[in-house]
């Protein structure tokens, strides 16, 4: 349940970043990069705090697995949440370039008016969609694969009734 809830907030940070065709360079997009670079550093912060304890939990205290199955599972999640952050760290960079592009095009704003200025918005304004849709694909393989490593189930154990080894005759007590 932890893998598919950290997926789930993942895509909701995907959620709350523009689409395409809605990116404008105004405050409101200021704001919304602002939430949800501060949303998505915590998410990472968890996935980085939570495998590191569980890395130190699992050294300090080792249990055999044959003895506990479910060590097997805590050591899928451990490696299922430190592998999530490298894609969430990627999703904050490029937010952290976005944020970047959306500096430059407020800057170009006040520049004079002409051919170069309108080109210049034009590719800094296409940075910004670039940096936004990278981030929501990392976003993406992030949730992708805390859902695969949720969805991949350990086999259990084969536990059959051991076949005896002589017939066993019917009781005849009355």
């Amino acid at each position: 349940m932890l893998l598919h809830d950290m997926a789930d907030k993942f895509n909701a940070v995907s959620d709350q970043l523009p689409l395409p065709d809605q990116i404008r360079p105004d405050p409101a997009l200021s704001e919304i990069l602002d939430d949800e670079v501060r949303h998505l550093a915590s998410l990472l912060a968890f996935l980085a705090g939570e495998s590191a304890f569980r890395h130190r939990t699992a050294t300090r205290y080792p249990l055999p697995a044959t003895r506990y199955p479910a060590t097997v599972t805590v050591r899928r999640t451990t490696l299922a949440l430190a592998s999530a952050a490298e894609p969430a760290g990627l999703a904050l960079a490029a937010l952290g370039a976005a944020v970047h592009r959306l500096g430059q095009l407020s800057g170009l704003a006040h520049q004079a008016p002409g051919p170069a200025r309108s080109r210049a918005l034009t590719i800094e304004h296409q940075r910004l969609v670039d940096c936004l849709g990278d981030s929501r694909i990392h976003l993406a393989r992030t949730a992708r694969r805390l859902r695969t490593a949720a969805d991949t189930r350990t086999p259990p154990a084969a536990t059959a009734m051991p076949a005896p080894s002589t017939p066993i005759a019917p009781s005849r007590s009355r």
